[in-house]
């Protein structure tokens, strides 16, 4: 089945408002909410903020019998040529703000885990699809940076971009990404920038949710359009 989850109500109840047949699954720290979307089985949550958060509502996702995820919300804006209501489609994730570099761990790297999470090549394709169809917005493949910090310096951007090459930064993906990762199930990371993760951050957040939340609907939904299965599949 296929699940889609975000870190905030914002993030999700766009597409809850239009969820078909919708059933009510009681999970530690949450609820999953079963149905039907645009014709497709879906599963669809709130995660909360923070990678662990994230990483318990995966876990919980796949123990509903989820078989593919799409992480979908927005992020701050980090490669230099994305603005506000940009779209990244991931290719990898990492996590930034992992540090092991005493023990002669690459920066970013955990212990025995791989230093990044590569997202699942045909849902990437799907995503970039439906995002190419959203009017009057730009759509970039790349690298997204998870930490439990929302980053709101000049600094703190150039820091994931030189050492990173992350095209935008937010705090739960590559929690999401590793346990799907650990599981064998396919996922995607789709973000619409919501600021530019500078010293105006928390104004440009604010005052664009609404408007980067209906951007990630519309790529949602024109992603359910490519990969419906009969209900009950």
């Amino acid at each position: 089945m296929l699940a889609m989850m975000g870190a905030m109500d914002e993030e999700i109840e766009l597409l809850l408002a239009d969820l078909q047949e919708r059933e009510e699954l009681a999970r530690p720290g949450g609820v999953l909410y079963r149905g039907v979307l645009d014709g497709v089985p879906v599963l669809l949550t709130k995660g909360g903020i923070g990678k662990v958060n994230a990483a318990m509502t995966a876990t919980s996702l796949l123990t509903a019998g989820a078989t593919r995820v799409i992480f979908t919300g927005v992020a701050g804006g980090v490669h230099p040529e994305l603005r506000v209501g940009d779209i990244v489609v991931s290719t990898d994730l990492v996590q930034h703000d992992v540090d092991v570099t005493a023990l002669d761990y690459p920066l970013g790297t955990l212990p025995g885990e791989a230093p990044s999470w590569t997202a699942d090549e045909h849902l990437r394709a799907v995503a970039l699809a439906a995002a190419h169809e959203v009017e009057g917005v730009r759509v970039r493949e790349g690298r997204v940076a998870s930490g439990d910090q929302f980053i709101a310096s000049r600094e703190g951007v150039q820091r994931l971009w030189t050492q990173f090459g992350a095209a935008c930064a937010e705090m739960e993906g590559a929690a999401v990404a590793q346990v799907c990762a650990k599981a064998g199930v396919p996922f995607v990371v789709i973000r619409s920038v919501s600021d530019t993760a500078d010293h105006d951050a928390q104004v440009d957040y604010r005052t664009f949710m609404p408007l980067v939340a209906r951007h990630a609907k519309q790529v949602v939904r024109g992603m359910l359009a490519r990969l419906k299965v009969p209900a009950g599949a």
